[in-house]
């Protein structure tokens, strides 16, 4: 841990529980296709890339990722990675086990197949339920459902601390 206390890094498995419905982000081995609609692309071939911008909306199924700017990059097996930024970008996703839905939002939202992560950095925040995880970088390691999260230098926005709220269970559990 940084001792000046302006950087915070500590593992979460606790808030797992904030993801745990979620298996994965975006599922290629799906045979439901992803969706792009943008206000402009431009798709570069030979270098694997394509950048959308304006209103950018990328859906799999329930799975939505809205932002200003979204970048995708495909190697040979296929889609490997997504960049999206915005002011900020969301990103939704309902649980598998239909116990609610994920809503996230950052500055910038990274999806990363070959580490099978999502990456929320700038301003994050994720709420599920009821619940709340704030950080300023918040990793979210889908196969291990492993949240990993940093503090950031405190401003406007927040304390510059990690911050979650849990609800409380009901009182008929």
């Amino acid at each position: 841990m940084n001792p000046s206390g302006n950087r915070l890094f500590f593992p979460l498995m606790m808030a797992a529980t904030l993801l745990a419905g979620p298996a994965s982000a975006f599922n290629l081995d799906s045979d439901t296709p992803i969706k792009v609609s943008a206000d402009s692309a431009r798709i570069d071939d030979s270098a694997g890339t394509a950048i959308y911008s304006g209103d950018v909306e990328l859906t799999q199924g329930e799975v939505q990722l809205n932002a200003e700017r979204v970048v995708l990059y495909r190697n040979p097996q296929g889609l490997s990675r997504i960049e999206a930024s915005g002011t900020p970008a969301h990103y939704r996703q309902p649980a598998q086990d239909g116990s609610g839905v994920t809503n996230a939002r950052a500055l910038n939202i990274t999806w990363s197949a070959r580490d099978n992560q999502l990456t929320f950095e700038r301003q994050a925040l994720i709420e599920q339920g009821g619940n709340t995880f704030r950080g300023d970088v918040i990793h979210y390691n889908t196969v291990n459902r492993v949240v990993t999260a940093e503090g950031g230098n405190s401003s406007g926005e927040g304390s510059g601390r990690v911050e979650m709220v849990i609800q409380p269970r009901s009182s008929g559990q």
